[in-house]
């Protein structure tokens, strides 16, 4: 008979458990809910809060699940390093007991891996009262190349690796570290590994911060800057060790010191005293020293830059610090168009702060990335500025305010907060199209250059209409856009749509005048045909039913017939009941039907 030991196992999931009574439930239960061939190898050190009673019933009831118990070792190494060594799964996921898996986390990072021979994969990460990095999760990749994208950002252990990776290469967890254990030991497999990929489209790994914060993350100290410096430099020396000099290891060392060496220049600086600032400062300057090339240079961000640049005055890198984690307050004042322009304005300073600050504005396209500076005057913490909205290219600018001070520049999102009187300006029609707005759930001030996601208000009328003959239809209408633009230089066609079957007939539309556009139709096909007005307004097409009024009609009369071959046809007009759209309705009938409804209408 094949037993719970001998069966084929794909994943191996690593559980270490020290004091996690409180949320083993949600942890284990979201395990057991994987539909993978697993194996839930949890290793107790040294609980003392019910834990261990509460794994000994799981065991008891669910064969998926091995328990070992040891003495508390006072970190997660110890127990992971003890679990991997009686792993059996050809995967190893790693997961801590106070977090949980999404439904259909691990097939679909188990699928991943199958389809790629891939030695790592990573899963989608959601923070819960914890940040979690969201670079490497844009897009799901079968492929991700340590040079040629983020995922070297992610060092936490919260991973499904390829088990004969971690066996031949010796990978395990530094057992003398309560804090970046996990690091060491990514940067070791990510060195290894020949195949990365990613799982971005769904939330497979549930990151929880503990509300009596109790974690080893979340205990004061845990991220002591010169701990944390001294600590790092163990997977730094083991990623040179493995990637030789050039681009590739320039990549890398970017996110060390962006992350791990010149972060502890930021918030953990200012909370240290002036004696630990300077110890602090030369960790970083020895660090620099040694690994800062100039291609890991040139990947820094300006602050990071500016940092290394003043390793030798204690006192800027506070300033630097100070400016850089500084509450950002902005507020918008007034929102309205002059001429062309829209002209913005409002307050904005660093921590009730204005001296040496200097505010501008920035407007950022969202799918391109694309930036335009908005000239401002400003004066102390008050500014102006004027958008030149015709100069944008069509798309989806977002505004933000931008303070600068000590050569560090801030940038955030500018119109959530703002003055209760400010409301959206009405869209204005220039080349193109362009309606300010203010994003939802948040509030942030936009400018939609083309109608891409702004609804665009819009009215066409139909003032004249003529049959011609057999089915053939001309239409003149008025159109206008915003605040009542005129907009006829904008139309584009009629799109006829039948309702039922939903096909469509398209007709070219042309301006005649400002505001006037016409075109004309044959409808010789029978069914219900709804008129729309399809306008070009810089952005994607937009479409606007042609409404009619009761003079429309009555010109139009009862509507017309023809013969074609041996069926009589019919074309009426009507408005529909909610919109008013204009409907033209065409019947085909054979000589019998006509002379039967012919009688029923003489009788």
């Amino acid at each position: 008979m094949k037993t719970e030991s001998s069966r084929h196992v794909d994943v191996s999931i690593v559980v270490p458990v020290h004091n996690c009574r409180p949320y083993l439930d949600r942890c284990l239960t979201s395990l057991l809910m994987q539909p993978v061939s697993k194996e839930i190898v949890v290793v107790d050190d040294g609980s003392t809060d019910g834990s261990r009673d509460l794994l000994a019933d799981y065991a008891q009831k669910f064969p998926e699940i091995r328990v070992c118990y040891q003495q508390a070792s006072g970190g997660a190494a110890r127990p992971r390093n003890r679990a991997i060594a009686q792993a059996g799964g050809r995967y190893v996921f790693f997961c801590d007991a106070d977090d949980h898996l999404g439904p259909e986390a691990l097939p679909r990072m188990l699928a991943m891996a199958e389809r790629n021979g891939s030695d790592i994969v990573l899963g989608k990460m959601v923070g819960h009262g914890r940040k979690v990095p969201t670079s490497m999760f844009r897009e799901n990749r079968d492929r991700a190349p340590l040079g040629e994208s983020t995922v070297y950002n992610l060092l936490t252990c919260f991973k499904l690796f390829r088990r004969e990776l971690l066996t031949r290469h010796r990978i395990r967890f530094d057992e003398s570290l309560r804090v970046g254990e996990d690091i060491i030991f990514s940067v070791h497999a990510y060195c290894h590994a020949q195949t990365i990929s990613v799982v971005a489209d769904h939330d497979c790994y549930h990151l929880m911060a503990r509300p009596d914060g109790s974690s080893i993350m979340q205990e004061p100290g845990s991220r002591d800057p010169l701990a944390w410096l001294r600590m790092i430099r163990a997977p730094i020396e083991l990623m040179i060790r493995h990637v030789p000099a050039g681009p590739l290891r320039d990549h890398l060392l970017r996110r060390h010191f962006r992350f791990d060496i010149l972060g502890q220049l930021g918030a953990p600086f200012l909370t240290a005293d002036a004696a630990v600032r300077r110890v602090i400062a030369q960790e970083v300057s020895g660090m620099c020293a040694t690994w800062l090339t100039d291609g890991v240079l040139e990947r820094l961000r300006p602050i990071d830059r500016l940092r290394a640049a003043s390793l030798g005055d204690v006192d800027r890198l506070v300033r630097l610090a100070r400016v850089e984690t500084a509450a950002l307050r902005r507020r918008l004042t007034g929102l309205a168009w002059v001429g062309d322009r829209l002209e913005v304005s409002g307050r904005a300073s660093l921590a009730d702060s204005w001296n040496g600050v200097t505010v501008g504005l920035l407007l950022r396209e969202r799918s391109t990335s694309a930036e335009r500076r908005v000239p401002v005057t400003s004066v102390a913490d008050v500014f102006v500025g004027s958008v030149e909205v015709s100069r944008l290219p069509p798309g989806v600018w977002d505004m933000y305010v931008v303070i600068a001070r000590e050569g560090v520049r801030r940038v955030a999102r500018f119109g959530a907060d703002r003055d209760p009187e400010v409301g959206s300006p009405a869209p204005r029609l220039m080349s193109a199209v362009a309606v300010p707005y203010f994003t939802r759930p948040r509030g942030n001030l936009s400018i939609d250059v083309g109608g891409h996601v702004a609804a665009v208000p819009g009215s066409v009328r139909l003032t004249r209409a003529a049959w011609g003959g057999k089915g053939t239809l001309t239409i003149e209408g008025s159109v206008t856009v915003g605040g009542g633009c005129p907009a006829a230089w904008s139309a584009r066609q009629v799109v006829w749509r039948e309702r039922s079957s939903g096909n469509e007939r398209r007709v070219s539309a042309s301006a005649a005048g400002d505001a006037r556009f016409t075109a004309t139709a044959t409808l010789d096909v029978p069914g219900v045909w709804e008129a729309d007005l399809e306008l070009n307004l810089g952005g994607p097409p937009l479409r606007y039913p042609v409404q009619v009024g009761e003079a429309e009609l009555a010109e139009l009369g009862p509507g017309m017939a023809w013969w074609r071959g041996r069926r009589r046809w019919t074309a009426t007009v009507r408005a529909s009941k909610i919109r008013r759209r204009l409907v033209v309705t065409v019947r085909a009938r054979d000589p019998r039907a006509v002379v039967r409804r012919s009688i029923r209408i003489g009788r």
